[in-house]
């Protein structure tokens, strides 16, 4: 059994390999908000573990093993935040912090029960996929909604950043998984956007907030200007 603490940093580790190749021993202590000795000492178990390759002067990675595991833990953690949002009606800005709990519970038929009673959801309420059971993560083509040019409707898909504040603000502006809407205006002094939700009025989102909206657009490349 892999400790919780070894669990927290196969997890970050995960997420910053996705963004970064290699992984240096700062950017991990500045993800999981603790001292790089610290984490010097974990990678050092996990090396010796097998869980982590690494690279001298370069950094290190998730051997097959580490990714393995990393995995597990993010697919107890949304489907965690999915039964959370879905079945106790928690607000989908709560829920994070109760996940982190949950996703260390260990027994793999509690896991796979909870996702046949849910009905095997894809993507968790904040529009992340699911891992499935072995593992495989489906990825799915999405823009950035500050991306798109004027008058093209699309569907909401994910949220880049998942901070409570950055979904108090989509929340107050009726931005959820599934909305539609489209870019009427852009304003070129700060990058803001006028956005028409259907059936609601227009509101301005900032470009900060318009960059973390995801939305999957199913416009063929050559159409694009």
């Amino acid at each position: 059994m892999i400790s919780v603490s070894k669990e927290n940093h196969l997890k970050a580790i995960f997420h910053l390999q996705q963004e970064k190749g290699l992984v240096t021993t700062n950017e991990l202590a500045a993800a999981l908000q603790t001292r790089p000795a610290s984490v010097t000492d974990m990678l050092k178990k996990l090396k010796d573990q097998k869980l982590l390759i690494y690279e001298r002067y370069k950094g290190f990675k998730l051997s097959g093993e580490g990714k393995k595991a990393a995995v597990q833990v993010i697919r107890k953690h949304r489907l965690w935040e999915y039964f959370l949002v879905e079945k106790l009606q928690f607000g989908w800005e709560e829920v994070h912090e109760i996940a982190e709990e949950l996703e260390h519970i260990s027994s793999k038929k509690l896991v796979d029960r909870l996702d046949a009673f849910l009905g095997h959801p894809e993507t968790d309420p904040h529009g992340d996929p699911i891992p499935d059971s072995q593992g495989r993560i489906h990825s799915r083509r999405q823009v950035c909604l500050a991306e798109l040019p004027l008058n093209r409707e699309v569907q909401v898909t994910g949220i880049a950043s998942q901070t409570a504040e950055m979904l108090e603000i989509l929340q107050h502006n009726h931005i959820r998984l599934g909305t539609r809407l489209e870019i009427k205006k852009k304003f070129p002094f700060d990058e803001s956007l006028e956005v028409k939700i259907r059936n609601r009025p227009l509101v301005t989102i900032s470009a900060q907030v318009a960059k973390n909206v995801l939305v999957k657009d199913d416009e063929p490349l050559a159409e694009k200007r």
